[in-house]
């Protein structure tokens, strides 16, 4: 028997629905908990299509009754919690998200806490007292409507503190009992935001591949989102390909459930810093920096641990890219390299200094960035290398 089949540990995932169409299985669902609905949305895209539209006329159909709240921007603990305060005591049978990352973060956390009513601040990591969370939480739908953060299959809820902090309340607790996918909700988004999203989603299919804690059940699911991306991300943000649409939507699931169980790499790690200190969106951030990382992180393996089983991971997708199978690994990991960084000039990804970020914020960037998901990127970056990925990228 072949293999390294070393103990490893899967976390609970939520149950999934996926394919075109799915949204219709939602009213049916959500009655399953009861009939009265809190939903979570950004502010306009999904509750003014006319995906929306039909759906909130299906759960009507129902006997469904919900209150609505709507997010901008990426969700702060300030809004959650205000969120809290004004709804608690509202006896809701469960909380749906449907949207972006943003949106699913900020249903995830408020349903979290609408039966505690505690402050949100008590339970994120490296902010405040950190107290553990005892639950319990209203049973949480997750139905995104982009491929990017694979939100719906994690257990954390992304809050940011503009200018001050970007971080994780995280608990088994808080992950969705049903992940809703539906490939036709990315119909309506614009092409800047499947560029992001989907280098999002890459990036962390990617990360989680070579992560220190990746087990032979995520390798497997990670080859299978990266050559779903692989062929879906150009042709969605080239010509909106109705084709490209499940796969990239099935990319971003595999995104969330891998990072769940392996955690992330030093695209994430810098990742943090750069969207507390500055409005730069966390898919632009992936997508702007995962060539650099990724080419860094192979000149330090190369140098430092040649053995390392990530160096050969790298060369295997770098095949698949070439699709050559005889790609010696220097020569295929430079393609990988090679082929992120068409990427960037095919997907019109902007640079840091688009966001106002210059060579002096480099230093305070690089000291914020060492916790979280730097702790399982393959090797250990000096702070030097970190440096030149920001530089390369200015």
């Amino acid at each position: 028997m072949s293999g390294n089949f070393f103990p490893f540990s899967i976390a609970r995932l939520p149950r999934i629905e996926f394919g075109s169409g799915a949204l219709e299985k939602l009213p049916e669902i959500a009655a399953g908990y009861g009939n009265h609905l809190l939903i979570v949305t950004g502010l306009r895209s999904f509750a003014e299509s006319e995906a929306g539209t039909r759906l909130f006329a299906q759960l009507r159909q129902r006997g469904l009754a919900w209150e609505q709240v709507r997010v901008s921007g990426e969700p702060s603990p300030e809004f959650v919690d205000a969120t809290v305060a004004a709804l608690r005591g509202t006896p809701f049978d469960a909380v749906v998200g449907i949207g972006g990352g943003s949106a699913l973060d900020a249903a995830k956390a408020i349903a979290g806490l609408l039966r505690p009513g505690n402050s949100v601040m008590d339970h994120l990591e490296g902010v405040g007292p950190e107290l553990p969370y005892h639950g319990p939480s209203t049973p949480f739908i997750a139905v995104p409507t982009t491929a990017g953060t694979g939100s719906e299959a994690t257990k954390n809820a992304v809050l940011t503190a503009p200018g001050g902090f970007k971080k994780s309340f995280r608990d088994d607790r808080l992950v969705a009992e049903w992940a809703i996918v539906d490939p036709d909700l990315l119909a309506t988004c614009p092409p800047a935001l499947i560029a992001a999203d989907g280098l999002d989603a890459f990036t962390q299919i990617l990360e989680s591949f070579v992560s220190t804690r990746a087990n032979p059940l995520t390798d497997a699911l990670a080859r299978s989102g990266i050559m779903a991306a692989r062929d879906a991300l150009p042709a969605l943000h080239r010509q909106q390909s109705a084709a490209a649409r499940a796969p990239m939507a099935y990319a971003s699931l595999m995104s969330g459930i891998c990072l769940a169980q392996t955690g992330l790499g030093a695209v994430h790690g810098l990742a943090s810093p750069l969207g507390a200190f500055f409005p730069i969106p966390h898919g632009v951030v992936c997508g702007t920096l995962v060539a650099a990382a990724t080419a860094s992180n192979i000149a330090a393996l190369e140098a430092r641990a040649p053995e390392h089983p990530a160096l050969p991971k790298y060369g295997e997708i770098g095949r698949r890219f070439a699709m050559q199978k005889g790609l010696s690994g220097p020569e295929a990991r430079a393609f990988l390299v090679d082929s992120l960084r068409r990427w960037e000039v095919e997907l019109a990804l902007p640079r840091l200094a688009a966001y106002g970020i210059g060579e002096s914020d480099l230093p305070r960037i690089v000291a914020a960035s060492r916790g979280g998901s730097m702790k399982t990127n393959p090797i250990v970056l000096t702070d030097a290398e970190l440096t030149d990925i920001l530089a390369c990228r200015l």
